[in-house]
């Protein structure tokens, strides 16, 4: 009878996954294989139904482009630091919110205000506020002596990419706290508090107690927060469009694919991009892995 229960719930739950699986089958696997299946051709988009298989022949082409390990060193040097600058002021601010001070909620709420914003529209607003002749932010440097004329942010080879790392940390810095905030949540106050007690000062409280029981937020905050990095097109693409000096990996693909119509190295391109999404979170997952291991 067990047996029978069993096999039942089963069916059942397989039925209420069905759909999911489904969905998962047509947005996720289907485009990825067929993106995975084109990158031997050498098709073209314009007429995407004549094509002949050749192979590795697009996988190399890409590989030695010089083009795209520029692409690939702009997309690591931004993933880096960006997502460096955000832990940090994360869990300052985190810390910050989860102390009992006046207008907490509200400051909270008005956190997560630029990461609501879409990143286009963020971007085309610093766009704007970094605009060399009108833009506010000149304005005020010039206005406090600190600068002679207006500086041409977004348009400066050696200033671009610190722009972009500059948005990008304004738009999702507040991600970061909010993920470190809910692991800050679930640190018992009892313990902090007794520590207190004892007499421990805050930063060896900070440092042997807060700091080791929210690595596993941390961890996965920047988990999710490299991936996306390794991915972004958006922010970079709608400030520079294709400039050398912020060309990521997903933008190299999309040019590949769009602009030069090459539907076969385009998606090679973007097969080197999962590949190389995939690799990051590989060995991101495994330093997590190898961290909660030595905890334990």
């Amino acid at each position: 009878m067990s047996v029978r229960l069993a096999a039942r719930e089963h069916r059942t739950a397989w039925l209420f996954l069905a759909p999911l699986i489904i969905v998962m089958l047509m947005v996720a696997v289907w485009p990825l294989g067929r993106t995975f299946f084109f990158s031997f051709t050498d098709a073209y988009l314009d007429d995407p139904s004549f094509y002949a298989l050749i192979g590795f022949d697009n996988f190399v082409e890409v590989f030695n482009d010089a083009n795209w390990w520029v692409a690939v060193k702009n997309t690591l040097v931004f993933a880096v630091i960006s997502v460096f600058i955000e832990t940090l002021l994360g869990l300052g601010i985190a810390l910050l919110l989860n102390e009992a001070i006046p207008g907490r909620g509200m400051l909270r709420a008005a956190i997560l205000v630029p990461w609501a914003i879409p990143v286009v529209v963020a971007t085309k607003i610093w766009e704007w506020m970094l605009n060399d002749q009108f833009g506010v932010f000149n304005h005020m440097l010039m206005s406090l002596g600190i600068i002679e004329h207006g500086i041409a942010w977004t348009a400066s080879s050696s200033l671009i990419m610190g722009v972009v790392i500059f948005i990008d940390v304004w738009m999702t810095t507040p991600f970061m706290v909010l993920l470190i905030l809910a692991g800050l949540q679930t640190i018992p106050g009892e313990m902090m508090e007794a520590a207190e007690v004892d007499g421990i000062p805050a930063w060896k409280r900070f440092w042997s107690i807060t700091l080791p029981l929210l690595r596993p937020a941390i961890g996965v905050a920047v988990l999710f927060r490299a991936l996306d990095a390794m991915r972004m097109f958006d922010l970079a693409y709608v400030l520079a469009a294709s400039n050398q000096n912020v060309i990521t990996v997903s933008i190299y693909a999309r040019d590949r694919l769009i602009s030069f119509q090459e539907l076969g190295v385009g998606s090679a391109a973007s097969t080197w991009v999962f590949l190389l999404v995939a690799l990051v979170a590989i060995i991101l997952i495994g330093a997590l892995r190898l961290d909660r291991s030595a905890g334990e």
